[in-house]
């Protein structure tokens, strides 16, 4: 099963390799590992996913929290959260075919962030389906390159009514 931590930290240089550090001792690899400073300069957050089994995963989360510079570490996966990633994709685009493509950006209401003489690369944010989904889409054009941010995760608040 798949198992996204939300890692809060203190923005030390070091800190990404213990924390990866710890999982490649324990054999497991990270899918995806996204890194960014929070509304406070001296704190980064780290979004892991991992799959494992949830025992060996509680033990993961143990054994973070216990790292000097490990501020919070929680296990959102079973929380009602919002996941993304941003995709840049360069695909080939000749003249005659760009009307084409910029009818599937617009359905999946991405952005054509620069233009070439032969090629176009289009920004997308969504969560892994839809960013499979224009990948799909645009891979009969020609993908030249494409980059991936990893998932970004963040807890639902809580709806007006509850609690």
């Amino acid at each position: 099963m798949s198992h996204i931590l939300a890692i809060l930290v203190e923005n030390q240089s070091g800190v990404l390799t213990r924390v990866a550090g710890l999982f490649s001792r324990r054999g497991y690899n990270i899918d995806s590992l996204a890194v960014g400073q929070t509304h406070d300069p001296g704190v980064s957050r780290m979004t892991i996913v991992v799959d494992g089994d949830s025992r060996v995963i509680d033990q993961v989360v143990k054994q973070l929290d216990k790292l000097v510079d490990v501020i919070e570490v929680s296990d959102i996966s079973g929380d009602e959260h919002l996941d993304r990633e941003l995709v840049l994709i360069k695909v080939e685009a000749e003249p005659e075919v760009r009307g084409e493509i910029m009818q599937i950006v617009d359905i999946f209401r991405a952005r054509i962030v620069d233009i070439g003489h032969h090629s176009l690369i289009i920004e997308c944010t969504g969560d892994a389906g839809k960013i499979r989904a224009i990948e799909n889409s645009l891979k009969p054009f020609g993908i030249l390159e494409l980059v991936r941010t990893g998932k970004i995760a963040m807890v639902r608040g809580q709806k007006y009514g509850e609690g």
